[in-house]
């Protein structure tokens, strides 16, 4: 029976990383990315009370997911793997584990740090935060 295994994407280069991991190791499974649509970005980068601002960044936040959907699976047709991609708004490390728990995951692989910069020595807050959190097993790539 194959396995259902979940990559988070942030567009961070350990996220691809993480994303040829999953290709090479789990090749015989089912391989879904994903994407965390943070709501606290949309402080930073909507234009704060003009009409229609929070719409805006929520349409071009869901255009950055599709994008980064598209770049995984150009990378993936080098494997023969056709990916699964999924997008949920939220707080990403919470976002990531109630989805893995949720849809059933058997996995997770994910980057050791985000295109948010290193917070942490070893791993950044959200893999440290999925990696104590999530009931599965997860592989963090560095």
């Amino acid at each position: 029976m194959s396995k259902q295994v979940l990559v988070p994407l942030d567009g961070s280069p350990q996220s691809s990383d993480a994303l040829e991991h999953a290709l090479e190791e789990f090749a015989d499974d089912e391989i879904t990315v994903f994407h965390v649509i943070d709501p606290i970005d949309a402080g930073y980068n909507a234009p704060v009370g003009l009409p229609g601002g929070s719409e805006e960044w929520y349409e071009g936040a869901k255009e950055e997911a599709q994008s980064l959907f598209e770049e995984a699976q150009e990378v993936a047709d080098e494997y023969g793997i056709t990916l699964k991609n999924a997008t949920e708004m939220g707080r990403p490390a919470r976002t990531i584990v109630e989805y893995a728990d949720d849809e059933g995951f058997d996995h997770i692989v994910m980057g050791s740090h985000g295109r948010s910069g290193v917070s942490r020595i070893l791993l950044g807050s959200v893999a440290e935060t999925v990696v104590r959190r999530a009931t599965i097993p997860i592989t963090v790539v560095r």
